[in-house]
């Protein structure tokens, strides 16, 4: 399985590490230095998949970036990754939409695992959501509420 990875974290050596990594196992990968540069990469890269975001960052932080990021680009899975865990901050993660939380100690193929199975989640919801595009007897209200269902679920 191919995937489209955006590595998202102010720590260059860390992310040029886990870049190189990922690439080695036949990944697409690019990388972003803080939250602004990641939503930037998104508005120009319709590929990527998973987008990997350090909590903690300079300026923008991981948990701004993740509401903006969603609001803009729904479908895009973003597992969030952080060197100083917190039950807050990962409470605050899943509640808005990140597919998972991990910490920066985690295995490789761990964190690949988690990227096949957002990647299949976000597969899932945009065949959901087209199906609910072709539907031709709804209301755009019904249709809005139906994705909404979707996203959330």
């Amino acid at each position: 399985m191919s995937l489209n990875f955006l590595l998202v974290d102010d720590e260059k050596s860390f992310i040029d590490t886990l870049a190189q990594r990922l690439r080695q196992r036949g990944f697409a990968v690019v990388c972003a230095f803080s939250g602004m540069e990641a939503l930037n990469q998104l508005d120009n890269d319709a590929t990527i998949e998973v987008v990997v975001l350090d909590v903690i960052m300079p300026g923008m932080d991981g948990i701004e970036t993740l509401k903006r990021l969603k609001k803009k680009h729904p479908t895009v899975e973003v597992i969030m990754l952080t060197g100083y865990s917190t039950i807050h901050h990962a409470v605050e993660a899943i509640k808005l939409d990140a597919f998972d939380y991990l910490t920066k100690l985690c295995n490789i193929n761990q964190l690949i695992s988690k990227a096949k199975q957002a990647v299949s989640r976000r597969n899932e919801r945009k065949a959901k959501i087209f199906d609910v595009r072709i539907k031709l007897y709804i209301s755009k209200e019904e249709r809005d509420e139906q994705i909404a269902q979707i996203l959330k679920g």
